[in-house]
This record gives C-alpha cells, structure tokens and sequence, in this order.
C-alpha cells in the first residue's frame, strides 16, 4: 500500500511519521523549503507518545503522478483549493481514495464535487501538534487520536487497510461506525471552542475565571448542539457530557488554534467554523447571539489584516 501525505507540518507530519514509524510506504507531498529541512534533517517529531527523527520520501507539486493507494489529506480550510489541485494527479489515477483530516465539514461539498463523493472518506484528528520554526513537528500532549471511515458507514476493504496500517503505530486510532456523527460532533465542541476562545481571546481556564464566563461558554456549547440536533445528528449524551466537562474546567490552559493563528496575526478559519456554524443556527432558528458576536469579531479582525493594520496590535 503506498500512501501519500499533503504537508509535513503538525497534521501531516506526526501522523505520516507514526505511519513511516510503522513500516507503511509513504510519501510526503511538500514545497522545496520543506523538502530540503527534511532531506537535511529527517522528519523529527517530539511528543510525549515518544520521539522520533526519521528519513522520509518526499515530492514535489510538479512530480506528483498517479499510483497512490490513499492520500492523507491535511490543510488549512482556507487553502483547500490549492490543496486539491496539488493532489489531483493522484486522484485521476487508479482507484485512490482520499482522507481528509480537516477541521470543520465544509470542505466535504468541494471535495466530493472535485473527486467525486465516492473517493472522499470521512475523518477527524483530535491532537495539539503543530512544526515549529525548527522544523521539528511538536505534539505538545499525549492526545494523538485519528478517526476515519466511510461517510456511508459501511465496512469496506479500503478503510479496513487504513485501519490495518495504523494498527502497526503508537497512534490512537478508531475505524468510526458512524463518522459523520463523529465529525457533528466533533463540530459541536470545535465551533465552541474556537468562537469563545477568540471572542475572549483567552484559554478555558481564564474564561472561567471571568464574570459570566462559565454561562457564556456553555450557552454557545447549546446553540451547536441544538444546530447538530437539528441537523439530524444529535450529540449522544456522553459526548455531551465530555465536552461540558472540558469547556467548563477551571484548570483549562487549551485554546482553539484558530485562536492561535489569531494571535499570531495570521488567516483563521473563520467561515469554515464559526460562519458555517452561524448559516445553520439561522437556517433551524437556534439562538444564533453569541455565535454572530464571534463571527463579526473574527471577521473584523481579518479586515483588519487584510488592510495591514495589526502592527498597532490586533
């Protein structure tokens, strides 16, 4: 089986190199800066699950071809399009199927209109990993979790060979029965997470630190379960239950990364989170107040980028 990673950074980076770790063949889709780190370096990754500086194929845009069994599918929201022209030589070949490890589930009408829903899995990462400046790919805790199957919830051979490969690593993996379930849910508390951190512009354990902190967090967490709910994926309670847990910890130091990339002055997911969220809370009429709050802050602050004017501070 021969696999193609988009990207050696956080995503693509740590999960490609479990699977290189594991004995899969893998190949990574990189630019030629990154192509030269890792040919110079190896692809080191750092994390509690363990340390590893490996030597890994790459591939450059112009030398892609067919002849990839899957592709790992890892990018911002707001670079799908150049993500997938990058690997459509790949998807034109035999029968390859794509696995996109994306935040959020807009990308799913792009992906099935460009490569035909067939070829399109569902999946979801839930890791704090990110590529230093360095070049070596950090997983700052021992969350390593990837979730993937078939959007029509059936048992194929090719998610079972998926399946098969991550069995051989030290990540933590699930063959999903249901994974657009998995993937609502995930939204729930991605969506809350990324539209309070960035509208506080503070982690879990200072908003609740905050008067009316604790209320405000778990008032948006009801809009996106009400939105998922209506949707026709209502979250099941333990997952309910995990989530207000989480949202609601006194001792939270985590944030969205949307907040990161905020923060750094970067693009942000904005639309593909929060605006997507956003359409939908006023498609079923779920209380839509703290959702569009987030959004008009998020957006302001890109036009605000956009117009060069973040030196002054964001």
């Amino acid at each position: 089986m021969k696999i193609l990673v988009l990207g050696a950074g956080g995503l693509g980076g740590y999960f490609g190199g479990r699977l290189v770790e594991g004995g899969a063949d893998v190949t990574f889709l990189v630019r030629p800066k990154r192509r030269a780190q890792l040919e110079r370096d190896g692809l080191a990754i750092e994390s509690p699950s363990g340390n590893a500086r490996l030597q890994v194929k790459t591939v450059l845009a112009e030398e892609v071809r067919p002849g990839y069994d899957w592709v790992l599918f890892t990018c911002k929201a707001y670079d799908l399009e150049s993500a997938m022209d990058a690997v459509a030589p790949v998807m034109r070949g035999r029968d390859c199927v794509l696995l996109p490890v994306l935040n959020g589930l807009a990308h799913f009408e792009a992906l099935d209109a460009r490569f035909g829903a067939a070829q399109v899995l569902g999946g979801t990462a839930h890791i704090n990993a990110v590529l230093r400046a360095d070049g070596v790919v950090w997983n700052g805790d021992s969350l390593n979790r990837i979730l993937f199957g078939e959007r029509d919830r059936s048992k194929s051979a090719r998610v079972q060979a998926i399946a098969d490969a991550f069995a051989k690593t030290t990540v933590e993996w699930r063959l999903s029965e249901d994974i657009v379930q998995d993937l609502w849910e995930k939204m729930t508390f991605l969506c809350t997470l990324a539209s309070m951190t960035c509208l506080f512009r503070g982690n879990i354990g200072e908003i609740m630190a905050a008067p009316g902190g604790k209320e405000a967090v778990l008032r948006a967490f009801e809009a996106n379960v009400q939105i998922s709910t209506r949707e026709g994926h209502a979250p099941r309670a333990s997952h309910i239950e995990n989530v207000r847990a989480r949202l609601t910890d006194p001792a939270g130091n985590w944030t969205a990364s949307m907040l990161r990339d905020l923060e750094a002055g970067g693009r942000t997911e904005a639309d593909h989170i929060v605006g997507w969220m956003l359409e939908r809370a006023r498609r079923h009429g779920v209380d839509d107040t703290l959702l569009a709050l987030a959004y008009a802050h998020l957006k302001t602050y890109e036009a605000r980028r956009d117009a060069g004017r973040l030196a002054a501070g964001q």
